[in-house]
């Protein structure tokens, strides 16, 4: 076991959420000597940082979560279907403790530099209180939606009421919005959380909106132990059919498509995936709605439908319809009583889009020339998704080329996980891997990480590293697949997956649409292949 003055190590990964948990555990199956580096000071990732009112998942408990432990399988018992934010934080919790992966992680250590030492071939990671740790692998688990985004409006700095990013809400108090004016700026998923709880005890609640979007309802409900030792026992079975799923969900794939189906049916079908909520409807209900327009016209007038009918100011209901893009022109977040908040007193939406924000003064926020006072400003502004994180600390591969320089002209990696002129550096859920479920995607990239590397141990290779013609083919290949889906109207949408919430960032795929069982399927076939387009080099060259 290493001692916390160690400094030299196999493996380095970066991150304390699920991936770095999974990697963690995957290199000690291997025998590497490994650490783990957190600026936390717990387990989590972004389920340490993200505790604002109403953070939960948007997938169902059983395919969020590990499947390569029988005993975390066995011993874990799951609350709700929607898993809350502190109950998935204590799941990860549980994870290391069961799988005695505290002892290899360093919390409240912050990367500032990752350096590859071509002659030494190994990683130099320098922390910000000035450690210098080496490994031969270097890992990033820093996750995709870990790099938070604030949005560049005119006197942000000079809001004299409480001030707060939702992924960065206090840990060391309360806060109390009772009786206060608050104002909530964005509407991705955070925000969808959100404003429902915030709702309930705010005085006056102003949600200034921009894009609307597509809020799925989701019925939560409580976790039975009937229900419970039914996921036990077929935990394989709805693994198994993840991985064979384009999205990684453990659902059965629908033969129709909604444009065939007869008026009557196809309403039924709706009906009866709005019932069941959340992905289910996006991806249980027919099988083009994804890359058909037709077909995707008749899913977005649907949910247009049921924001009318569950809105009960007309005009509330029209600001809150998606009429610029189609249903998944950004991703569609799962939505807990979203649009009956609508229906309070104390509720307010302010249409910025048509107005615009003039600025933030120190009294609130003006938009179209109209004050609207605050004490506190909530931004639930999302992140600089996939590729934040690794273009924010300085990671330095061969001949001192910068990650985030490599990637000046666009994202280029092989498989997401790997990229040409990094040698041993690996990502987990880097860009260009499968817009999927995360917990069976981080899974399958944390296997066939620990596995090529596993694979160079036997074989006497010192460096594993993406070939520039792989990048480039794989970077094809993202671009076909998600121009081929309505996913490619995501500028409309401002939609992180292509960059476009953040102003600058070059409008592209960041990440792969082509189906996470397709992308399983080809990762598989490169391992079996002894992982061509991979440049092994042995110890001999």
């Amino acid at each position: 076991m290493p001692s916390t003055q160690d400094t030299s190590f196999d493996a380095i990964v970066i991150g304390a959420g699920f991936s770095g948990l999974a990697m963690l555990h995957h290199f000690n199956q291997l025998g590497l000597r490994s650490v783990v580096l957190d600026s936390a000071d717990g387990v989590g990732g972004t389920w340490y940082w993200n505790t604002y009112p109403g953070a939960r998942t948007d997938s169902e408990f059983y395919y969020y979560s590990f499947s390569f432990s029988k005993e975390v399988r066995e011993e874990w018992t799951w609350q709700e279907r929607y898993p809350s934010q502190p109950e998935v934080k204590a799941y990860l919790e549980f994870v290391a403790r069961r799988l005695d992966l505290y002892k290899d992680i360093r919390f409240g250590t912050k990367v500032e530099t990752a350096a590859y030492d071509e002659d030494a071939n190994v990683w130099s990671v320098t922390t910000a209180d000035g450690q210098v740790l080496t490994a031969k692998y270097l890992v990033s688990g820093m996750g995709v939606l870990s790099a938070p985004n604030l949005p560049d409006i005119p006197g942000a700095s000079t809001f004299a009421g409480q001030s707060y990013h939702t992924s960065r809400w206090p840990r060391d108090r309360e806060v109390d919005l009772r009786g206060k004016r608050v104002g909530v700026l964005g509407l991705g998923a955070s925000g969808v959380q959100l404003v429902p709880v915030v709702a309930e005890t705010a005085g006056e609640l102003f949600v200034f909106q921009r894009t609307p979007n597509y809020v799925v309802a989701s019925s939560n409900r409580a976790v039975d132990e009937q229900w419970m030792n039914e996921v036990r026992e077929n935990y394989d079975e709805s693994f198994e059919k993840a991985f064979d799923h384009g999205f990684a969900v453990p659902f059965v794939k629908p033969e129709l498509g909604a444009k065939d189906a007869s008026a009557e049916d196809r309403e039924r079908v709706f009906e009866q995936g709005w019932a069941e909520g959340g992905f289910h409807f996006m991806l249980e209900t027919f099988n083009d709605l994804a890359v058909d327009q037709e077909s995707n016209d008749h899913a977005s007038d649907f949910i247009r439908r049921k924001i009318r009918e569950t809105v009960t100011d007309p005009a509330t209901a029209e600001l809150l319809c998606p009429k610029d893009y189609p249903f998944n022109g950004k991703r569609p977040p799962g939505g807990h009583s979203y649009y009956e908040a609508y229906n309070r007193e104390n509720v307010h939406l302010i249409d910025v889009k048509s107005r615009g924000i003039d600025e933030i003064t120190p009294d609130g926020i003006v938009v179209g020339g109209e004050l609207y006072e605050l004490d506190v400003l909530i931004f639930a502004t999302g992140f600089d998704a996939m590729t934040g994180t690794l273009t924010r600390i300085d990671i330095v591969g061969r001949d001192g080329e910068v990650l985030r320089e490599h990637w000046a002209d666009g994202i280029k990696t092989n498989l997401g996980l790997s990229a040409h002129g990094f040698p041993n550096f690996f990502m987990i859920l880097g860009p260009q891997t499968p817009y999927a479920n995360l917990p069976v995607a981080i899974q399958a990239g944390v296997g066939w990480i620990a596995d090529a590397v596993e694979y160079a141990r036997e074989h006497g290779i010192e460096r594993l590293e993406s070939t520039a013609e792989a990048e480039r083919e794989w970077a094809e290949e993202v671009n076909r697949a998600g121009s081929a889906t309505i996913m490619a109207s995501g500028a409309k949408a401002n939609a992180w997956f292509i960059g476009a919430n953040i102003p600058g960032k070059p409008l592209e795929f960041n990440v792969y649409m082509g189906g996470a069982d397709t992308y399983f399927r080809r990762c598989a076939e490169i391992a079996d292949a002894g992982y061509p387009g991979f440049v092994p080099q042995t110890a001999d060259a």
